[in-house]
């Protein structure tokens, strides 16, 4: 049972069921992996495995009075580390530093592209009166990025996670969308990189 607190009645939540669910699937996953590392689990019965992608791309429907919105996405937050982490030693295990580094340098380097383009260009425009995100605010993220993975600057996955952009309609804004998919491949690699 998780400890989340609940909103009131009369406020949007995520729903308990929904989230109690997950987070006991996810404690089985880790603590079965955890046992599997240490030799105390029983070969008969196949590893249940979460990644830290199906936990950055877990989605909970809103109810009244369901778990504080703020609280489960901490604890999500915490948990896509962890399980990053455990995905970084089984490279490093299976591979070595080196084949981390690459692995690391590849995905990365997929990102520059984007990253690279200029302001106003980076991604696709929404269309007719859809709400996208206001092209300057993603600009201006981008560029810290690419100081975070060209030079080193100092920036956190959460920012990444945090980030909260103007709302522009049509052609005026960026397709959230993209913006949204885009990102998540940003975190997955600076969770990888932590």
């Amino acid at each position: 049972m998780t400890s989340f607190s609940r909103t009131n009645r009369f406020t949007q939540g995520y729903d308990p069921e929904q989230v109690e669910d997950f987070f006991a699937r996810a404690r089985q996953a880790y603590e079965e992996v955890g046992e599997a590392a240490t030799g105390t689990h029983g070969s008969a019965r196949p590893l249940p495995r979460m990644t830290a992608h199906e936990v950055r791309v877990a989605a909970f429907d809103l109810v009244r009075g369901g778990y504080d919105v703020h609280q489960v996405d901490s604890a999500l937050d915490r948990l896509e580390d962890a399980l990053a982490a455990r995905e970084r030693e089984r490279l490093v295990q299976a591979g070595g530093e080196d084949a981390l580094f690459a692995e690391l340098t590849r995905r990365a380097q997929g990102l520059q592209g984007r990253l690279n383009r200029p302001d106003g260009q980076r991604f696709l425009r929404a269309e007719g009166f859809e709400p996208g995100y206001d092209p300057e605010d993603v600009d201006a993220l981008c560029k810290r990025l690419l100081g975070y993975f060209n030079d080193g600057e100092e920036m956190s996955a959460d920012e990444v996670r945090r980030a909260v952009f103007r709302t522009r309609r049509g052609k005026r804004g960026y397709r959230e969308i993209q913006v949204d998919a885009f990102l998540d491949r940003v975190v997955e690699v600076m969770v990888a990189v932590d």
